[in-house]
């Protein structure tokens, strides 16, 4: 498989996430995601495969899964490799080579690390079934994309045996995104609206308070 895909070994701070790159993510899911931090990795199409999602969402929810991998496209296909019986022999090879069982170990530490750089969860595990087994390839495939080639040796064999899902065009097309700029423009119009107006009613119930208790002061 061509490594066009795989971000370079040093790679940079993920990205803040721009309402455009939150539209197509919102398109690619068929929902708006939450606790979205950084776009993570981004796809030769130019929209994002992987974002980088807090370890805990806003309603405080715990998140270990980090990186989350977004494009249907390459879900579709890793859903494919699941089907077909290979996370099953990765975890019997994780049992019979012990070299390749230590690198799976340090992918395991190195997306912990990650994600205690930004909280640390106490008591949850990594993602995917590190260091163990492998449970989830979309997560592997999504910490190989987001780390770059050499950090998650199961991720990185996933990854190769997948085509080149982009080839024939990005997942979402510009209309869906731009349609989804507008509505998260939309959102947030209407937020502020209604946070202005409870502040309005907050105002209005703290002058009348205080009016009670001036009146209350002149008897």
């Amino acid at each position: 498989m061509s490594t066009q895909n795989q971000p370079a070994a040093d790679q940079p701070t993920p990205e803040p996430v721009a309402d455009r790159d939150l539209a197509a993510v919102a398109a690619q899911l068929g929902r708006v995601p939450r606790g979205t931090r950084a776009v993570a990795h981004r796809c030769p199409c130019g929209n994002p495969d992987v974002v980088e999602t807090v370890p805990r969402l806003p309603d405080g929810t715990p998140f270990p899964t980090l990186y989350y991998l977004t494009c249907p496209k390459a879900a579709s296909l890793i859903g494919t490799l699941e089907a077909d019986g290979v996370m099953k022999e990765q975890t019997a090879r994780l049992a019979e080579d012990p070299e390749l069982a230590d690198a799976y170990r340090k992918a395991h530490e190195d997306y912990i690390a990650r994600r205690d750089a930004i909280e640390v969860l106490e008591g949850f595990p990594s993602a995917g079934g590190m260091p163990d087994r492998v449970k989830c390839l979309h997560v592997l495939v999504g910490h190989s994309l987001a780390a770059g080639p050499g950090v998650n040796p199961l991720g990185d064999e996933a990854l190769a045996m997948l085509p080149e899902w982009w080839r024939k065009g990005p997942c979402v097309s510009e209309e869906a995104v731009d349609a989804g700029v507008e509505a998260l423009a939309r959102q947030r119009g209407e937020a502020q609206d209604h946070e202005a107006v409870i502040a309005a009613k907050q105002q209005k119930t703290a002058e009348r308070a205080a009016k009670r208790q001036a009146e209350e002061e002149q008897k």
